[in-house]
């Protein structure tokens, strides 16, 4: 007859192999995730050239460079896709989740800086590499808050676009932008981190039409598209 010892050690002897099996597992996806952030930060430095000049030539040139930077994004999605158990998306996303928002955000920017429009998710997905695989998905979290990073980064973008005379640039910042946060105002967001993400965006919509106010009331706005108001002290709650 077994012991009450012997029976308490064969049920927990099993448990260390599933503990180190999930450990090693959650080693190779850090290290997956390693060089998918390395062309990641590489990304964000092509696309910093936004704020430092205004030739549109050297835009292009940097959104064609970071489109060929995705392609090293693109194959750790295809390795990573590879080694994660069928239905644990979940259980080891926070590896990936930030990094993807980071992803979906530069998707966002070439998208706009090239054809001046929103990416749509399945694009996003497509650019990053997480579409049509069997363990990974875009998560519609992290393609909103890509969105909103979007909307900070051309707050900024606004702002150093009058630094180099380009005082057409924060017009069209403006317009996008407050198209940006009229869709976002179409949710009933209750996740706390997205929301409180999107609760900053008042503070983008308000910095990039103090911007085009400022050039308005110095007559600096192209066509005489002069604004006649002052702009929004706040923004509407949602």
């Amino acid at each position: 007859m077994e012991t009450s010892n012997t029976i308490v050690t064969n049920i927990f002897k099993p448990f260390q192999h599933h503990i180190n099996a999930e450990q090693d597992l959650r080693e190779e996806i850090r290290n997956i995730m390693k060089d998918i952030e390395k062309p990641l930060r590489e990304i964000i430095t092509q696309l910093q050239v936004i704020h430092h000049k205004e030739n549109c030539e050297q835009i292009g040139v940097a959104c064609q460079k970071s489109r060929e930077l995705f392609e090293e994004v693109r194959n750790g999605f295809d390795r990573l896709d590879k080694i994660i158990p069928e239905g644990q998306y979940y259980r080891y996303n926070d590896h990936w989740r930030y990094p993807t928002q980071r992803l979906c955000f530069l998707a966002a920017l070439i998208v706009y800086l090239e054809k001046g429009f929103l990416i749509e998710k399945d694009t996003a997905a497509q650019i990053i590499g997480m579409d049509g695989k069997e363990h990974l998905h875009l998560d519609l979290e992290d393609y909103l808050m890509g969105l909103l990073n979007l909307a900070t980064e051309l707050s900024r973008f606004a702002v150093n676009s009058v630094t180099y005379g380009n005082y057409n640039r924060p017009l069209e910042i403006s317009k996008f932008v407050a198209e940006l946060n009229a869709g976002f105002r179409l949710l009933n967001l209750k996740n706390d981190s997205l929301r409180k993400r999107f609760d900053a965006l008042k503070y983008d919509v308000k910095k990039i039409e103090e911007v085009v106010y400022d050039l308005s009331i110095r007559g600096l706005l192209p066509g005489g598209d002069q604004a006649s108001t002052e702009p929004t002290s706040d923004t509407q709650d949602s």
